[in-house]
């Protein structure tokens, strides 16, 4: 069937509402030599994605007083970024993933993953996906009203829907618009700096947010400062995208790792993340999963002299084995050690890491089927392993050439890079393994909450998902955990008014502090940060991992902050301050991260998810055609890791790092309607004590 036009564009080009009036501020205090505005707020939540918008809809619902600010409104990873399996899970039919407990282990299969966090997703799945429906946003139906699904990444159920490649945006547009309607106060083009506590120890608790907006920049005001009282903060924004210098983020998505070391706050698994091939940030940044592979494109690389190369056939020992290959990371796109070994589907992209280790590009040409693996057989689509040509005849993805296949199985696919001057019907593509998510991130409870009271952490800023998850389930965690803080930041009562704690002192420290890395002599630059870091990241921390090479970046990264903290950084001009305050973040982001993995490598740590741990001792080793791949020779994972999770955090200036072993949950445990209805019409759920 050919897909109107119109319909394709208004899945593909989704316009965002426009925000209402923002309100007035409430008043101005004297912060050393600085006059800062304060706007007084119950609960604030930082983040305008998927997420953050939940939380915020769902805590203004139960009385709340509620604001959010953003660094720029649908500008994050969920309104901006994401892939053709960008989904929601869901439990449905017998046949696909009607059992919560089933979908949580599922969930949480990866290990290193609270259990009574995947049970609360997949519980909450349900109503995630029904709210958002009523919202609006249209997942697709069959003639019954039966969601339709698909099969994605670590999901062998297939409990997957999804509206196409933009439906993470069409999440926040549906959310943005209900948010809009319940007039929720919204700062665009407000840049979180600093949390404000008050207390020490186990009396800590947040008082509010010191924030940079440039246009309040003022001869009183030249840093544009401005503090937001709470009673209840919501961190939102996103992971950091910036980390990796091979990224699939939208450019500018720092996240909140940084501010939250600095505030107190415990993170959890950072040593875990996703990298996947997709098209680079430099052009339009986008995920290579699902039907832009399942077509089975020739996927080839150029070298400096413009000759191409047919990588693929050297790693491969026949065609059928290698198109099936390409084929399967539609649904196994996560690069992960172990689909390296017996020429499984990982090889592809750990063949595209040593391509482009040689200083080649790589693309993608949906023009040409893949060529033989020399002294093969060619290509034939009658010559594919069992699963893929099932998939393909159901589909009805027949078609002599790839393109033609894409066009048939999701013109969708087509459109949105038509969208960013990219014709993919006409010209290859190129792309790399990229970062995709960090799936490690602040530690929370089961409601959400953080180590310091009334700090909440939830979407990609939460460490919820373990070493590795379905594909999708982010966007529904989101969902699910947005609701639930909204619900205790609700039932706790503390946020239905506007914060009037006394912030002054807590600002002062802040100021001091921010002061100390503004230095305009210094030799440190936002340029030279950025390269810095994200190449360590890249080169050193990436799909493939070293000891050595991890200690080195390890200590490199120490002596960078160091140097920060001894010399500030220098602001080229004005409009740079926010960008300096984020890169001196991010450098105590990536200081973490190698922290924990070099803790994680030493004690013995094996190959998990995101990373293989290359070791000359190692017992996994990958083949190629043309043998064994010495180089690449991994250790496994220990059993005993998946029960268990890494937990950093900074004191003082140095980065701690400990274990703690994972929630339990107890699948025999019953609830019982006439003992436990109590304890909800009391809000003893809610643990708010």
């Amino acid at each position: 069937m050919k897909i109107p036009q119109s319909i394709l564009n208004a899945l593909t080009d989704v316009d965002m509402p426009r925000l209402n009036a923002e309100p007035e501020l409430d008043k101005t205090i004297r912060i050393n030599d600085y006059e800062v505005p304060v706007h007084q707020t119950g609960c604030l939540v930082v983040g305008s994605g998927a997420a953050g918008l939940r939380a915020a809809v769902e805590a203004k619902r139960r009385n709340a007083d509620v604001t959010i600010i953003s660094q720029s409104a649908w500008g994050g990873t969920s309104a901006c970024s994401g892939s053709d399996k960008q989904t929601l899970h869901t439990a449905n039919t017998a046949d696909q993933g009607d059992n919560f407990k089933e979908m949580a282990r599922s969930i949480r299969a990866g290990g290193a993953m609270d259990e009574d966090t995947a049970y609360i997703e997949a519980v909450g799945s349900t109503r995630a996906m029904a709210s958002l429906q009523y919202l609006g946003l249209p997942l697709p139906q069959d003639d019954l009203g039966g969601t339709l699904r698909y099969q994605t990444d670590h999901d062998e159920v297939g409990r997957a829907t999804s509206c196409g490649p933009r439906t993470s945006r069409l999440m926040v547009q549906v959310l943005a618009k209900e948010a809009i309607q319940l007039d929720i106060a919204f700062f665009n083009h407000t840049t979180a700096i600093k949390v404000l506590t008050e207390g020490e120890g186990d009396t800590k608790r947040v008082s509010g947010l010191l924030a940079i907006r440039p246009r309040l920049q003022t001869d009183a005001n030249p840093l544009g400062l401005i503090i937001f009282q709470c009673a209840a903060l919501v961190i939102a924004a996103g992971g950091p995208g910036e980390l990796y210098r091979d990224s699939v983020f939208p450019n500018s998505c720092f996240g909140t790792l940084g501010l939250a070391l600095e505030t107190g706050l415990e993170l959890v698994n950072i040593t875990e993340s996703q990298f996947g091939i997709g098209t680079r940030r430099e052009g339009f940044p986008w995920n290579l999963s699902g039907t832009y592979v399942q077509v089975i494109p020739h996927i080839y690389s150029v070298d400096e002299d413009g000759i191409e190369h047919h990588f693929l056939g050297d790693y491969y020992r026949t065609t059928q084995e290698m198109a099936s290959n390409i084929f399967r990371k539609g649904y196994q796109w996560p690069f992960h050690a172990t689909r390296m070994l017996d020429f499984q589907s990982s090889l592809v992209d750990l063949a595209i890491v040593l391509e482009n280790q040689k200083g080649r590009r790589v693309l993608m040409d949906f023009n040409r089927n893949p060529l033989a693996v020399p002294g093969d057989r060619p290509f034939s689509l009658d010559r594919l392993d069992d699963d893929v040509s099932v998939y393909l005849q159901n589909a009805g993805a027949t078609q002599e050439m790839p393109i033609e296949r894409l066009l048939h199985m999701n013109p969708l696919a087509i459109e949105l890079y038509a969208r960013y001057k990219v014709d993919i019907k006409n010209d290859p593509l190129e792309f790399a393994v990229n970062n995709q998510h960090m799936n490690g991130g602040i530690a929370v409870d089961s409601w959400g909450r953080t180590n310091i009271a009334g700090i909440y952490a939830i979407g990609e800023a939460s460490g919820t998902h373990g070493v590795t998850r379905p594909g999708g389930s982010a966007l529904n965690a989101g969902q699910v955990f947005g609701t639930r803080v909204g619900e205790h930041i609700g039932a706790s009562g503390k946020a239905s008014e506007p914060a009037s704690t006394d912030v002054a002192d807590a600002a002062r420290r802040a100021m001091k502090d921010i002061q100390s890395v503004l230095q305009f002599e210094s030799d440190l630059t936002v340029k030279s940060l950025r390269a810095d870091i994200q190449a360590r990241m890249s080169d050193q921390a990436g799909v493939l991992c070293f000891a050595r090479d991890v200690r080195d970046a390890y200590g490199d990264a120490k002596s960078l902050n160091a140097k920060i903290r001894d010399k500030g950084i220098s602001a080229m001009r004005d409009s740079e301050i926010v960008r300096v305050l984020q890169w001196q973040q991010m450098a105590l982001a990536s200081e973490a991260v190698l922290a924990a993995l070099d803790h994680y490598i030493s004690e013995g740590g094996g190959s998990r998810g995101a990373r293989a741990i290359c070791d000359s001792d190692g017992d996994s080793l990958p083949q190629s055609a043309h043998g064994p791949l010495e180089d690449i020779r991994f250790r496994s994972e220990k059993d005993e890791h998946k029960n268990e999770q890494l937990i950093v955090r900074m004191v003082g200036h140095q980065m701690q790092v400990s274990s703690q072993p994972i929630r339990r949950f107890d699948e025999s445990a019953k609830s019982f309607f006439e003992r436990d209805w109590p304890a909800w019409l009391t809000g003893e759920i809610f643990d708010t004590v």
